[in-house]
């Protein structure tokens, strides 16, 4: 069965089912592998995208839920907000192995367009549902701070 939604701006039909977790579909349907696989079940955040704009959880939100909606991975973000967090992340070092980091990436940018200047419990609570095994946690922090003030500029 052919699912239709728009993938990174363009018009996609996947053809799969649609218990088909999204997380699989982008994979291996898609063959977009910036979105990881890291636990199946929505608790350590490597697998997230934008869908209509907002951060879900791809292992969890099953291909037929995202039925004409806008799907937005790693691999198509653009826009001012993607540009300061990107930047930031690179200029601030923030990926020690990487695994994590796409995931950790939507989340800011979910963060940073719902809340332009968030404090540091902001951040916590938004950040706290995306795991890195390496510890990073400080230079994300620091990387969306400085994406925000990069927003502003």
């Amino acid at each position: 069965m052919a699912i239709a939604l728009t993938l990174n701006g363009e018009a996609t039909e996947i053809d799969a089912s649609p218990d088909m977790p999204l997380l699989w579909a982008i994979r291996d349907v898609q063959r977009l592998t910036g979105t990881k696989f890291g636990c199946g079940i929505a608790s350590c955040g490597a697998c997230t995208v934008h869908v209509n704009g907002e951060a879900v959880r791809s292992c969890q939100t099953y291909l037929g839920d995202v039925e004409g909606a806008s799907v937005t991975t790693i691999e198509g973000l653009a826009g001012p907000v993607a540009e300061a967090v990107q930047g930031a992340w690179k200029d601030l070092d923030v990926v020690q192995c990487g695994y994590c980091q796409s995931g950790q990436i939507m989340q800011a940018i979910g963060l940073l367009t719902e809340n332009p200047r968030p404090s540091d419990a902001d951040i916590d609570d938004v950040m706290s549902g995306n795991v890195c095994r390496c510890a990073t946690y400080v230079r994300i922090r620091a990387a969306i701070h400085e994406a925000a003030k990069r927003m502003e500029a």
